[in-house]
């Protein structure tokens, strides 16, 4: 994203070799920028930023239990955590959403 590579030069780390182009440059999934002389033009992006999230649509729950099991057990392996609707999963995986 091209947020991601809005980096200070001083901080920007170097993810190419000299003579690189640009399209070879994003093809490796790094940022490009040839307008700071003395700094790396191909560098590492900042990384994403990502949060978790308990779904709201009880239909779109993974399965993360099993029959019975109780809140706490279900918090301890890192779950989201409803005892509603029946006929979905109660224990169930978060969701990672790109800030």
């Amino acid at each position: 994203a091209r947020c991601q590579c809005k980096i200070a030069p001083r901080e920007q780390r170097n993810c190419g070799y000299p003579g690189i182009s640009a399209a070879a440059c994003r093809k490796a999934g790094c940022c490009f920028n040839a307008s700071v002389p003395g700094m790396p033009w191909c560098f590492a992006p900042k990384p994403k930023k990502v949060r978790k999230f308990c779904p709201t649509d009880p239909h779109a729950r993974r399965n993360c239990g099993f029959p019975g099991i109780t809140a706490k057990e279900c918090e301890r392996k890192g779950c989201c955590f409803r005892a509603h609707p029946a006929g979905v999963p109660w224990c169930f995986y978060h969701r990672m959403m790109e800030e």
